[in-house]
C-alpha cells in the first residue's frame, strides 16, 4: 500500500522541518514548501492527503491558500496552522474547506492529533459520498428481473406459507369484490364457448368442437389468473396452507364460503346479462336453445357422474394454478392455463362457477324467454332445485375433492410435510 502523503506549506523553516520529521516517522510521505504559489502548482500536479498551509505568508494569505486548495484538491485534509490565533480567523479558514485550525507552537501530540482527527473526517464523508451515488444510481437504475421458473418445491413453498396466508388474512370487501369478478371472468368464458361452439358439432364434428370449446373458455381462467381475482376452485388449494399450519381450517372455511358466494353472484349476473342483453337470439335463437340444451344436460348427470366430473375438472384447473404460479412472465400463464383448461372442457369435465353461468343461464332462457326444454333431455326438470340438488352439490364436492386433496394435499405430502412453519407466518396483517 502506498504511503500516505503530506504538503506542509510554510515560510519557516524550522516549522517545515519539524513537521517533516514528525511525519515522516508515522510513514507520511512529506514534500514541504516556502512559497504558496509554487505550492499550489504541485497541487494542480499530485494529489496529497494532508496539507498543512501557514495563515500569514509572504506571498498570499493563508486563508485565500485554502479556498484554491479546497477547489483543487477537493479530498485532501486542509489543516491551517498560525502564529496568530484567532477565533474569527479560525471560523473564516473553516468556511473556505480547512478541517482544523492548529496554533503554534504545537506538539507533535498535538499536530498529529489534527491531522488524525482531519484523516478521519475525510474517510467519512468518502463513505457518505459513496452510499449517496450508490443510491443515486439504484434510483434511477433498472431492476433485472428474473426470468427463471419456479420449480414445484417453491411453489408449495409459496403456496403453503404466503398465498394461503395472504387469502385468508385480507380485507373481507376486497375478497368479495374479486369473488364476484372472478365469477364473471369464468362466466365470459362460458359464454365465449357457447357462442363459438352452438352450431359447430353439426359441421366439424363433436371431438374438434369440445376441443374448440376447451381452448375458447380458457379465456375465463387466464383473466383470473392475470388480471387478478377470487376463484373458488383455485382456493381449493389453500388446503396446503391449513396442512402446513400457516392458517386454520376454520378460517379457510370461512373463505372459501366468502369466494363461493361471490362467484355465484358473478356468474348470475353475467347469465342476466346474457338474456337481457339479447344475445341468446343469434341465428334465430339457436344459440339460446343451445345453452338450454346445455344446462337441461348437466342437470340430469346422476349424481356420482357429477362428482367425478367434479374431481377430474379441478384436478387440472388446479395444476393450471399451479404451473401458472411457476411461470415470472404472462406469456407463460397464458400456456400454463391453456392446455389443462381446454383438456377439462373437451374431456366434458365439470366445473361449479362454470355451472353457476351455464345453468342459470339456460333457467332463466325457458322462465322469461320461453324456451323449451328439447325432449328427451332427461327426467329432471330444469330448474333451481335441480341446479342446486342434481348438479352444483355434487360438482362443488367433486371439485374441492380434485384440487384439494389431489393437487393441495398432493403437494403437500410431496414437498411440505414434516416441515415446521415459520414463527411468524408470511403475508399481509389483518387491517
Amino acid at each position: 500500500m502506498d504511503p500516505r502523503t503530506m504538503l506542509v506549506i510554510d515560510d519557516e523553516s524550522i516549522v517545515r522541518e519539524s513537521c517533516r520529521r514528525i511525519f515522516s516517522e508515522q510513514g507520511f510521505d512529506v514534500v514541504t514548501s516556502a512559497s504558496p504559489r509554487d505550492a499550489l502548482q504541485q497541487v494542480s500536479a499530485k494529489r496529497f492527503d494532508v496539507i498543512l498551509c501557514d495563515w500569514k505568508m509572504p506571498e498570499m494569505d493563508g486563508v485565500d491558500v485554502v479556498e484554491v486548495l479546497d477547489r483543487r484538491s477537493a479530498g485532501s485534509a486542509i489543516i491551517m496552522i498560525s502564529g496568530y490565533p484567532s477565533l474569527e480567523r479560525a471560523t473564516e479558514v473553516m468556511k473556505r474547506g480547512a478541517m482544523d485550525y492548529v496554533p503554534k507552537p504545537f506538539t507533535p501530540e498535538e499536530i498529529t492529533g489534527a491531522v488524525r482527527r482531519a484523516l478521519h473526517r475525510v474517510e467519512q464523508l468518502d463513505a457518505r459520498e459513496t452510499a449517496h451515488i450508490e443510491r443515486i444510481a439504484k434510483s434511477i437504475s433498472f431492476p433485472v428481473p428474473s426470468f427463471d421458473d419456479r420449480s414445484p418445491p417453491t411453489i408449495a413453498e409459496t403456496v403453503a406459507r404466503t398465498i394461503g396466508v395472504g387469502k385468508t388474512t385480507s380485507p373481507w370487501l376486497s375478497v368479495l369484490v374479486l369473488g364476484v369478478l372472478a365469477g364473471a371472468y369464468i362466466a365470459f368464458g362460458a359464454m365465449l364457448s357457447s357462442a363459438v361452439t352452438f352450431d359447430l358439432a353439426s359441421r366439424m364434428g363433436a371431438g374438434f368442437t369440445r376441443l374448440v370449446s376447451g381452448a375458447v373458455f380458457s379465456l375465463g381462467l387466464m383473466l383470473v389468473v392475470i388480471a387478478g381475482a377470487e376463484l373458488f376452485t383455485g382456493n381449493n388449494l389453500m388446503v396446503s396452507s391449513a396442512m402446513a399450519g400457516s392458517i386454520g381450517f376454520g378460517r379457510m372455511l370461512q373463505r372459501w364460503g366468502l369466494v363461493y358466494a361471490a362467484n355465484f353472484i358473478g356468474s348470475v349476473m353475467l347469465a342476466l346479462l346474457f338474456v337481457y342483453s339479447g344475445l341468446w337470439k343469434t341465428s334465430n335463437g339457436a344459440l339460446g336453445a343451445y345453452a338450454v340444451a346445455v344446462a337441461a344436460a348437466k342437470v340430469n348427470l346422476p349424481f356420482t357422474e357429477a362428482l367425478l366430473r367434479g374431481i377430474g375438472c379441478n384436478w387440472l384447473v388446479c395444476l393450471a394454478v399451479w404451473m401458472a404460479l411457476a411461470s415470472r412472465q404472462t406469456i407463460g400463464k397464458i400456456f400454463a392455463v391453456f392446455f389443462p383448461i381446454t383438456g377439462f372442457v373437451a374431456l366434458g369435465l365439470e366445473h361449479s362457477v362454470a355451472n353457476m353461468y351455464f345453468i342459470p343461464a339456460g333457467i332463466l332462457l325457458k322462465s322469461l324467454a320461453g324456451l323449451p326444454v328439447a325432449e328427451g333431455a332427461g327426467p329432471a326438470a330444469l330448474g333451481w332445485s335441480a341446479f342446486l340438488v342434481n348438479n352444483l352439490l355434487p360438482v362443488t364436492v367433486g371439485n374441492i375433492l380434485g384440487g384439494g386433496l389431489f393437487v393441495g394435499m398432493g403437494y403437500w405430502g410431496a414437498y411440505l410435510r414434516g416441515v415446521k412453519p415459520p414463527a411468524s407466518p408470511p403475508g399481509p396483517r389483518r387491517p
